[in-house]
Formats: C-alpha cells, sequence, structure tokens
C-alpha cells in the first residue's frame, strides 16, 4: 500500500500546487495587457487587448490621430475602468501619428476604410460580435460600423462625438491638415499635399452635415442599441449629440454635463456598465 500511498500524496500535492498556480494566472490575466499587430495586404494594425469576457472594441479619441496612447487622458479610461467587466480590445487607427498603425492613405473611400480595419481586426481576434466603444471621431467609427455590419455590433456608446459646427464648418479640415497632415508628410515626404487635401476633403466636405461618417438617414435604419455621452466643445457640437439620440430607434442620451463633479462621472462610467451588460448575449 505504500507505494500506492505516495502516489496519492504526490497526486494531492500536485493538484494543490496547479490550483494556486491557477489563481496566479487568474490574477495576473485580469490586468495582463496584450499586444499584437494585424497585417492584410499593405495595412499593418496595431492592437491591444486587457480582460476577459464578452469583446468591447474601443476606439480613442483624437481625430485622425485616434491610438491607444490617448487612453490615460481620456475622459473615460475604457482599458482602465472596464477591464473586469469585459474583453476590451484597441487600437491605433491606420496612420495616427504617434502610432503604430500603417497603411495607404484611403483617399476615395476613407470611412470604409476604418471601418474595414476594425471589422478585420475582430474577425482576426476569432471574434464576431462584439459591443463598441468610440470618443470623439470613435462616433463616427461606430456609427459606420453599425451600418456595415449590424449583425456584429451587439450594443454601442458613443462618448463625446464629434461632427459638424455649421459655424465652423471647415475646422476639422484646418485642424488635421496642420496637426496629422503635416506630421504624415514629415514621415512621407512622398505623399503630396494634394493627396492629403484629397483625402480630407472626402473625409469632411463631402457629407458636410452631420457626424461625417454616415448620413441621417442612414442612422434612422440603426437597430442597434445606442448609448449617448454628450459634450459641448466645437469638436464635439451638443447639437451632434441631440441629433443620434433622436434618429436611432433605440438610442439613449444621457444627462449633460456628467464628467463633475467626480461622483456624477462615476454614475455614468457605472451606468455605461449596466447599459452593456444589460445586452450582453446569454
Amino acid at each position: 500500500m505504500a507505494p500506492v500511498r505516495r502516489d496519492v500524496l504526490a497526486m494531492g500535492a500536485a493538484a494543490t500546487a496547479m490550483a494556486a498556480t491557477s489563481g496566479v494566472f487568474a490574477q495576473t490575466s485580469a490586468g495582463e495587457v496584450k499586444n499584437g499587430f494585424y497585417e492584410k495586404g499593405k495595412v499593418r494594425i496595431r492592437y491591444q487587448e486587457v480582460g476577459s469576457g464578452f469583446p468591447l472594441l474601443a476606439t480613442p479619441g483624437g481625430g485622425l490621430n485616434s491610438k491607444i496612447a490617448a487612453w490615460p487622458t481620456a475622459v473615460i479610461n475604457v482599458m482602465e475602468h472596464f477591464k473586469n467587466d469585459f474583453r476590451v480590445i484597441t487600437m491605433d487607427q491606420r496612420n495616427a501619428a504617434g502610432g503604430e498603425s500603417t497603411g495607404p492613405i484611403p483617399v476615395d473611400n476613407p470611412w470604409d476604410a476604418f471601418a474595414d480595419d476594425q471589422l478585420g481586426l475582430m474577425t482576426h481576434l476569432g471574434i464576431d460580435k462584439f459591443f463598441y466603444f468610440g470618443n470623439c471621431i470613435g462616433g463616427g467609427f461606430g456609427l459606420k460600423l453599425m451600418e456595415r455590419a449590424p449583425q456584429r455590433v451587439v450594443a454601442s456608446v458613443l462618448s463625446q462625438p464629434f461632427g459638424n459646427l455649421p459655424e465652423k464648418p471647415d475646422i476639422l479640415v484646418e485642424l488635421s491638415r496642420n496637426s496629422w497632415g503635416a506630421e504624415y508628410r514629415k514621415n512621407n515626404p512622398n505623399v503630396s499635399a494634394e493627396t492629403i487635401e484629397k483625402y480630407l476633403h472626402n473625409l469632411f466636405r463631402v457629407r458636410p452635415d452631420f457626424v461625417y461618417a454616415v448620413s441621417r438617414e442612414s442612422v434612422r435604419t440603426i437597430q442597434t442599441p445606442i448609448l449617448v455621452l454628450p459634450d459641448s466643445i466645437d469638436f464635439h457640437p451638443y447639437q451632434i449629440s441631440v441629433d443620434i439620440a433622436s434618429l436611432a430607434p433605440n438610442a439613449d442620451f444621457n444627462v449633460y454635463p456628467w464628467k463633475d463633479p467626480p461622483e456624477l462621472k462615476a454614475r455614468t462610467i457605472n451606468r455605461v456598465r449596466k447599459f452593456l451588460k444589460a445586452h450582453q448575449p446569454a
């Protein structure tokens, strides 16, 4: 019986060690940040993910410089606040200054190109359905995703969505030309100023009303549940948030202002969490 007893004791010790190790891994994985690249043709997208659970694609603000490094200073740092609730995935948008995602300048179909990158990344990760959180320009990204792939976006949060300000119709062209465009041409001198101008024209002037990425008619057809967190600055006009919430059949509108005091901001973050979990598939 001695050898059998030794085997049983050894198995018990191994099981105990494995259980202890699993606990360590579980604690580590909750906050472990994973980095990677998704490539398709000439496009190379850097992405990052943290947490576990139902997938949440989060796109940072910053206009055409939407990149992962923007999250620590965002009004809501999605990577930090929701890593214990969801599998949060974010990315540097194509050609964002300071980011690591690269690809051709999609002059003729810029908004669809962003959607191709985002949907392609989720497919690359083996993810079919997901939540979406978009800040600033991410509002336009999200509406385009819901137009293009309504069956994949389960619910969406549009935080401080950007859009057209009638009093300053060219504000985003000017900002993008002087910030993103200047930096891009410095690093890519073979790309002409004319190419940059055509790109910005097709982004912000072809559909000058509303959110640029999609039309009002398109938003009226979106059945995806949406929570809008409004803002009221030149780049995030309050009226844009009101219009999105009014047009989308299943949209809800958060109280404004919501960023201060800290207690109100905390309640808003908790409302986002509850909103997403209420729409999480069984």
